[in-house]
Parts: C-alpha cells; sequence; structure tokens
C-alpha cells in the first residue's frame, strides 16, 4: 500500500477498512482509486466494495488470502493487445474466471494549475504503459515524453505529489477530481473505439451446468508434445466438431525456449458434447492442459 503516493493514501486506507468489514463484497484491483479498473470493478459489480492493490499480484493474493471475494484485471486492449504477464500470473494463481467485462477507455491529460490557472506545457508525462501505448501519437505529436508508472490513477497521484506544472498524467478523468489535478485535454486515446476486456477471478469455478442454454465461453493454457504436427494435430478436433477459438496467443514459460504455451478462448463450456470431444483430442495431443474457467459471454465474437 505504501508504494503509492500520499495524495491516494488516505483515499486506499478507507477502502482497505470497509472491505475489511466485509471481504465478501470486495473486489481487488491493480492501481490507485481512479484506474480504469476501479471503474471497471463498480461497472461490473455496482454494490462491491473496491480494494485498491499496487500490482497485479497483489490483487491476485487478496482473493486467496481471503480479503476479497474476487478480483478484476485487464487482460487485452484492443488498441495495444493484452497486458503484459498477465498470461503468466492467471494460471499460476490458482484463480478461475468467473466473468468477463467489456469497457471503453478514455484517457485525459491532466496536471497541477500554474499560478495563473493554466495547465501545461508539458514536457513529460506518467502512466501505465499501457495508456502510453494507447496514446503514443497524442503524446508525440506534442513532444510530450512518456514515463512509465505503475497504474494510470497512482500516475495523476504521483503528479499531484510532486506539484511540477510541467509534467502531466496520462489517466481517467475520475482521478483529476481525486487528485485535485486540471485537465488539460480530455479523450486522448488514440482510437475513438479503445476498449479493454477485463476478467474476474474467484476462488472457485462457475460450474458449466450452470451455464447451460446460455453463450459461454472458456478459456485455458497448454503446452502440445515436442513433436512435429503437434499443434496442428491439437487444435484439429475443434475444427471437426465445429468449436469456435476466438483467441491463440503462445508465450514462453521457461529460459531455455523448448517449447511454447498457449493461451486459448473458445465459444461453449465443458458439458456441451462438441467442446467435450474437442478437449479430449486436445488433451490426447498436450504434456499439460489447465482449464482457467468457463463463463457467461459478455459480448459476442466474430
Amino acid at each position: 500500500m505504501h508504494s503509492f503516493a500520499a495524495p491516494a493514501l488516505a483515499l486506499i486506507e478507507r477502502m482497505n477498512l470497509a472491505a475489511q468489514g466485509n471481504p465478501a463484497r470486495a473486489v481487488a484491483f491493480q492501481g490507485a482509486p481512479g484506474a480504469n479498473s476501479h471503474r471497471a470493478a463498480m461497472e461490473w459489480a455496482p454494490e462491491c466494495l473496491p480494494l485498491p492493490c499496487f500490482s497485479f499480484e497483489d490483487a491476485l493474493d487478496a482473493v486467496k488470502q481471503g480479503r476479497a471475494g474476487s478480483a478484476i484485471i485487464p487482460i487485452e486492449n484492443s488498441q495495444h493487445g493484452r497486458v503484459a504477464d498477465i498470461h503468466f500470473l492467471l494460471p499460476e494463481s490458482g484463480l478461475s474466471i468467473v466473468a468477463e467485462h467489456f469497457m471503453p477507455i478514455h484517457h485525459a491529460l491532466m496536471g497541477v494549475a500554474r499560478e495563473d490557472g493554466t495547465t501545461g506545457p508539458f514536457e513529460a508525462a506518467y502512466s501505465h504503459p499501457q495508456a502510453l501505448g494507447q496514446s503514443r501519437h497524442f503524446l508525440r505529436e506534442r513532444g510530450i515524453v512518456p514515463l512509465s508508472h505503475a497504474d494510470t490513477a497512482g500516475a495523476a497521484a504521483f503528479v499531484a505529489e510532486r506539484g511540477d506544472p510541467a509534467i502531466g498524467a496520462i489517466a481517467p478523468a475520475l482521478a483529476a477530481d481525486l487528485y485535485d489535478l486540471r485537465i488539460a485535454e480530455d479523450r486522448v486515446e488514440d482510437a475513438a473505439d479503445n476498449t479493454t476486456r477485463f476478467v474476474v477471478l474467484a476462488p472457485e469455478p462457475l460450474d458449466p451446468a450452470s451455464l447451460a442454454g446460455e453463450r459461454a465461453m472458456t478459456t485455458f493454457v497448454f503446452e502440445v508434445k515436442n513433436i512435429p504436427a503437434a499443434l496442428y494435430k491439437a487444435l484439429g478436433g475443434f475444427a471437426t466438431n465445429g468449436v469456435n477459438m476466438t483467441k491463440l496467443e503462445s508465450y514462453q514459460r521457461e529460459a531455455s525456449f523448448s517449447a511454447s504455451m498457449f493461451y486459448a478462448d473458445i465459444i461453449g463450456a465443458p458439458g456441451a458434447p462438441a467442446v467435450d470431444r474437442a478437449m479430449e483430442e486436445l488433451a490426447f495431443h498436450c504434456k499439460e492442459l489447465r482449464l482457467l474457467g468457463s463463463y457467461r459471454l459478455a459480448r459476442e465474437r466474430g
């Protein structure tokens, strides 16, 4: 908690106390109050008690330790791709994905007002690397140097603490209200349809039977056997059984680079005959297969 800038600490203390009083209602998120993940938690569960955490690992640990009933984590952005390290963290967390949530992302450039009440020009702007990447054309056109910070709202709190009008933050407009900053420009993201997909993690998975009759998504990771055409054969079952795979990404888990792990999303859930057949064929060709959860589809793919 004490890694946050001072302007955020009082807010965090109040939110921590509220969560301690009713952990089941607490939703952990990465970032300072006012971060996009804070907004996502309140959109997904308006009656929740948002619990700020400094890192993604801290947010997941809050659930594992019983300090929060769930965590909401950004997993990919329409403009900037997957969120770094998430594919490593989710499988190792021991938690299960129980929901997904899509949220339009809007960023504002904000800073400390000068003595005459104006803001800018800015020499540099702090923000989370994802937000900097989503606003890179805006920043480049204005000659503003992007500087990485742990999260967007935390960057706003840090700028407020420094009090330097030449340094700005890229953060949600809510952060300007929370940390008494002045918005210089709103909607600075490079794409108007900028959207982030979040997943909600809980200690126990949803029973796939509870999703019967509903459009569902299943997420899993796997490693195929180290033999020729193993991936081709492993994925063939999804095609022959008519199961739509909406995402397939590879990542290296070990420094040897000898084999890749794959992260995948499919439409459907175990219990559906087509999904069961496809997963059985996948398992035959895999050294490792781990389900991360089945959950309701929040947005149609395709």
